[in-house]
């Protein structure tokens, strides 16, 4: 199976057919939410000037993670590419605490909307979701 770059064009293509592949199985979040995205550090092979911006979006009843910003959101993240991988990633909550602990992510905003979503933990079906995201993501080195 080819491997793509976290947060490549092709990667995010193919995440993208995951949640449509997902959409009518997803149950609606339990609690919507908008925030802008931006990732710091990126590799030049993932984006030219080093950054990208993207949105996650629960507030249609689904997760939709995308490229470009939204106009009206809860809150801003910012994370080096690294910790971005990671989190999205892997998914564990220790993880997330101690990056937001040592200053290697950002918050601007609706921070309590942020801690009560991650407190809640990927249900079974977005861990399917996130091991299938795993297969095609070239490993960091």
């Amino acid at each position: 199976m080819s491997t793509f770059p976290f947060l490549s064009a092709e990667w995010v293509e193919r995440a993208r057919a995951i949640r449509e592949e997902y959409a009518d199985r997803e149950p609606a979040p339990p609690i919507p939410v908008a925030l802008n995205v931006v990732v710091t550090d990126v590799p030049t092979e993932v984006a030219a000037d080093g950054e990208v911006a993207g949105h996650i979006d629960t507030s249609t009843g689904m997760t939709v993670l995308e490229y470009g910003h939204l106009d009206t959101v809860d809150l801003t993240v910012t994370t080096d590419y690294a910790t971005a991988q990671g989190l999205f990633l892997d998914q564990d909550p220790a993880v997330v605490m101690q990056a937001f602990m040592g200053g290697k992510i950002l918050v601007e905003g609706d921070v309590m909307k942020l801690m009560a979503l991650q407190g809640q933990g990927p249900t079974p079906l977005a861990e399917e979701v996130y091991a299938k995201i795993r297969e095609f993501t070239t490993p960091t080195s």
